[in-house]
């Protein structure tokens, strides 16, 4: 009787080890394409950005508005490229504009 236990606990190992290697692994999924436009807004916030970083203007919701942005471009989503795109055009440039503002510095 034990000989018999042991024999049918090794077959119930032995299947559910054979059961273990069957799994598949998920492929990545596919990328859409983005529409022209989309392609442009990013390509716009990309230099509206970096043209903020070079005058140190940058706010933080720009950049995380842009980052957002190409994590959209990645997926294909265009509508949401183009939104975020939009965000952090704006936002880069109201950040120039700030910079360029008189100091309070001088109303002390």
């Amino acid at each position: 009787m034990n000989k018999f236990i042991i024999a049918l606990i090794g077959a119930s190992v032995l299947a559910i080890s054979g059961c273990a290697g069957t799994t598949q692994t998920a492929s990545a999924p596919a990328t859409g394409t983005l529409s022209s436009e989309a392609q442009t807004a990013l390509t716009q916030a990309q230099a509206d950005v970096a043209s903020a970083k070079k005058h140190k203007a940058l706010w933080t919701n720009a950049e995380s508005a842009l980052k957002a942005a190409e994590a959209a471009a990645k997926t294909g989503d265009s509508a949401t490229v183009i939104k975020d795109s939009k965000t952090a055009s704006d936002a880069a440039k109201l950040g120039i504009e700030q910079a360029s503002l008189p100091s309070t510095d001088q109303f002390k």
